[in-house]
């Protein structure tokens, strides 16, 4: 069976049909030996010819042994993605129709749970470096960080398919690839690959929650799967509870704490837009009584402002919830994401109420757990409120952690 997919896709110009051959340093040859899948530009000594993105590149040690193979791209930074390490074999639709198999199968018991949002592919862990896919109901979201994956695009899609019928398949470029538009040949972000255009917003179930999602204009692919379990460990602790969700984007967690029994949730985020579709989000669960009974508050406004403009007030509330987006994406701004995590954290235990539960979260890369960790304690017990009964999560099923570098979400429950 074949799939009618955007006419880009199909004409894409062929690859070369020589891969190209890298003289790679020690060090970046070390890095491949021990199966890291990112070949950086200063690693490469030199090439035997000049590549296009999604060229096959291969990199063979003094002896003439095979070390890997992989997709390169003369755009960016991460110039080689390897895909095969140690043992050569062909790079064909066949190949990369078993590693979405492969993928799909670490996702079957998530179809157990009345939930049909969730991540597809996850890049590196699933060995499709720079290569996102998220399915929200009967559309999947593909998110590209590298132009390497272009030429090879359709016969990935047509497979996903093959394996995973769907209504739509929508394209997200990474801020990378919409600053070389001419390596796009025409391509847009928010383009639609296959499938009927999108007028409105699609929906899908997490654990029987109900979500509206905006593919093309939302963040990231239009919501973040990547909380899903501590979303539903919010549900167990939310009975009777008053709550407040920061950073609240759509109102993931503020639902499921309204399922949970909370007795008045408010949702704060800087973007209107967001808070709009939140109020959307509790609209089409409004079936559940839990929901139907919970009050539901929206505050548009900065988080650091509103929460110091909250606690002014003398406002407490049994569950704070602070779920922020990336403070850090490279090492140099560690330091200034500490500081940040530290103030929210003496921000939302100041906002409990004696015992009250507190929920902190991270999803930047660059910060370990540990640094985490001690910074949002250190920051609790400097406000007079410790953190005790301390439980950490990370990432769900559909985001592994295969790849050490994909580490990044780092999530922190506790009383004050």
């Amino acid at each position: 069976m074949s799939f009618t997919l955007h006419p880009t896709l199909v004409q894409w110009p062929p690859c070369s049909e020589k891969p190209l051959k890298l003289q790679v340093s020690n060090s970046g040859m070390a890095s491949l030996h021990r199966g890291h899948p990112w070949l950086y530009a200063e690693k490469i000594k030199d090439a035997n010819q000049q590549g296009k993105p999604g060229d096959l590149a291969v990199v063979f040690d003094a002896k003439r042994r095979f070390v890997a193979i992989g997709l390169y791209d003369p755009f960016s930074h991460i110039r080689m993605r390897a895909l095969r390490t140690s043992k050569p074999g062909p790079i064909d639709r066949d190949f990369f129709a078993g590693r979405i198999a492969q993928a799909l199968a670490r996702r079957l018991p998530l179809l157990q749970s009345d939930t049909d949002g969730y991540r597809m592919l996850h890049g590196e862990s699933d060995k499709m470096p720079g290569l996102v896919v998220d399915r929200y109901g009967e559309t999947a979201v593909v998110k590209l960080y590298t132009h390497a994956w272009l030429p090879h695009l359709c016969s990935c899609l047509d497979s996903l398919l093959q394996q995973q019928p769907l209504e739509r398949i929508v394209l997200r470029l990474s801020r990378g690839m919409q600053q070389h538009p001419e390596a796009l040949h025409g391509l847009q972000d928010g383009e639609i690959l296959y499938g009927a255009p999108l007028i409105k917003t699609v929906t899908c179930r997490e654990n029987g929650l109900i979500f509206e999602v905006d593919p093309i204009q939302g963040q990231k692919t239009g919501f973040f799967l990547d909380q899903r379990d501590n979303r539903a460990q919010i549900e167990t602790v939310a009975g009777g509870k008053t709550v407040l969700n920061v950073f609240s984007y759509t109102g993931g967690f503020s639902l499921a704490a309204a399922r949970g029994g909370a007795v008045e949730v408010t949702s704060l985020d800087q973007s209107g837009p967001a808070l709009q579709s939140a109020v959307r989000n509790f609209a089409l669960n409004n079936h559940v009584p839990t929901i139907a009974a919970a009050k539901h508050l929206t505050i548009e406004d900065d988080a650091f402002k509103a929460m110091a403009e909250l606690i002014r007030q003398q406002k407490r509330y049994d569950l704070v919830i602070v779920d922020p987006p990336a403070f850090a994406v490279r090492r140099a701004q560690v330091k200034d994401a500490l500081n940040a995590y530290g103030r929210l954290a003496q921000l939302g235990v100041s906002l409990l109420t004696p015992g009250g539960d507190i929920v902190l979260a991270s999803c930047s890369n660059p910060v370990s757990p540990e640094d985490f960790r001690q910074t949002v304690c250190t920051a609790a017990a400097a406000a007079g409120r410790p953190l005790r009964q301390i439980r950490e999560t990370s990432h769900p099923l559909d985001h592994p952690l295969d790849f050490a570098d994909s580490r990044y979400l780092k999530c922190l429950f506790a009383k004050a």
